[in-house]
């Protein structure tokens, strides 16, 4: 099959639809598309490179924001009917909020209004669908209550990106998620995976009911019931 794998910039899952991307690449074409947070926070989870590593020649392109610039062109190949299916994984509450309301201002967005004028099959797993708590994993992040306050912090020291601010924070626009700092720290005061709880909002629930009625879209609860479905 020759797949289009779309992710957004939802932490939420994002390891796990990195895990099917991964497995559908073994046997079948696979074309990643990245919104612009995608590449962010796949960078933050230490995830980008296990992406980037799937592609390579026709239809195994990488597609971003910033390579299709404004008018998108790879999508095209949608509306033509050259792929068999588009997987969008994990889908943030915005991309699909958008997507209800007939809004492709993104790549990810274009690349599915794409899929349905060429009557593509589109499976998305959005990161809200169910009311009440779920929880989620975050990136790396300084545990304050752990800190020591260093007059020489060495997790900032051996940050390659320079993304941490010693005693406060790690900025995640610069964090790549190698680890290095977690693991330099004596104290263990940086910490990686910490899950919490969110809970989701009423409006982003029922615009996942509302794209649960779109023509060709088939909503999952977890990316791994995708590979079930092929």
């Amino acid at each position: 099959m020759r797949i289009g794998f779309a992710i957004t910039g939802a932490g939420h899952l994002l390891n796990e639809s990195v895990q099917v991307a991964e497995k559908l690449a073994e046997n079948h074409e696979v074309t990643i598309f990245l919104s612009g947070a995608a590449e962010e926070v796949l960078k933050m989870y230490g995830l980008y490179e296990r992406v980037a590593r799937l592609t390579g020649g026709k239809y195994r392109e990488l597609a971003t924001d910033s390579n299709q610039k404004f008018s998108f062109p790879i999508t095209g190949r949608f509306s033509l009917g050259k792929y068999d299916l588009l997987i969008v994984s994990p889908a943030t509450a915005n991309t699909v909020s958008k997507i209800v309301y007939g809004i492709a201002d993104s790549l990810v967005t274009n690349v599915v209004a794409q899929a349905g004028k060429g009557a593509v099959k589109t499976f998305m797993v959005p990161v809200d669908i169910h009311p009440g708590p779920v929880d989620t994993v975050l990136p790396s992040k300084v545990e304050k209550d752990k800190c020591q306050n260093c007059d020489d912090c060495v997790a900032s020291l051996a940050c390659p990106e320079g993304a941490i601010i010693p005693h406060d924070e790690i900025d995640l626009t610069k964090c790549v998620g190698c680890g290095q700092c977690r693991n330099t720290c004596p104290y263990d005061a940086i910490s990686e995976g910490k899950i919490i709880t969110i809970y989701m909002r009423d409006i982003d629930i029922e615009n996942t009911r509302k794209l649960s009625e779109i023509d060709d879209i088939q909503i999952f609860e977890h990316p791994h019931d995708i590979l079930d479905n092929l």
